[in-house]
């Protein structure tokens, strides 16, 4: 008890110093809320988030978001965010490289666009991704309204 009221007499007679601190502290909460609310699932669904062990997700670990319709990757930043959509159609293949700890996926385009590059996620992500577009490609194309292919345009 003696040492708690020791720090308040120095506070007390400091002031500066202890509002200094506080004004710190205040900062540094403030931060660790920002960097934890940009490192959420932007999205409800089948949201994948990079390591943040890896190169480039220390901070804002890049998500990856699988839809039925699209692809769509989500880098947050200090201030507003970079997106990437692909839709299901344009997606002609999914390449895993998996390492000793985590794995990058390239998922390339049939329309002639960069393709899309996800680095550190976890190999389990990285196989459940590839999983879910080879599922949800699989059903667009099954599907009665998806649109014929080059063959049908021929007759």
């Amino acid at each position: 008890m003696a040492g708690e009221q020791t720090w308040i007499a120095w506070f007390g007679a400091h002031p500066p110093v202890a509002w200094a601190i506080a004004v710190a502290v205040a900062l540094a909460a403030v931060l660790v809320f920002w960097v934890w609310r940009k490192g959420r699932p932007f999205a409800p669904g089948d949201v994948f988030r990079a390591s943040r062990l890896s190169k480039g997700n220390h901070l804002f670990p890049t998500q990856v978001l699988i839809t039925p319709v699209s692809v769509v990757q989500y880098t947050p930043r200090w201030i507003g965010r970079q997106e990437e959509t692909i839709h299901m159609a344009h997606l002609s293949s999914v390449k895993i490289d998996t390492g000793l700890l985590l794995s990058n996926l390239l998922i390339e385009t049939s329309g002639g666009s960069d393709p899309i590059r996800c680095h550190g996620h976890h190999k389990g992500d990285a196989n459940a991704m590839k999983q879910l577009i080879e599922r949800y490609q699989t059903e667009y194309y099954r599907h009665p309204s998806a649109p014929a292919g080059p063959a049908s345009s021929d007759r």
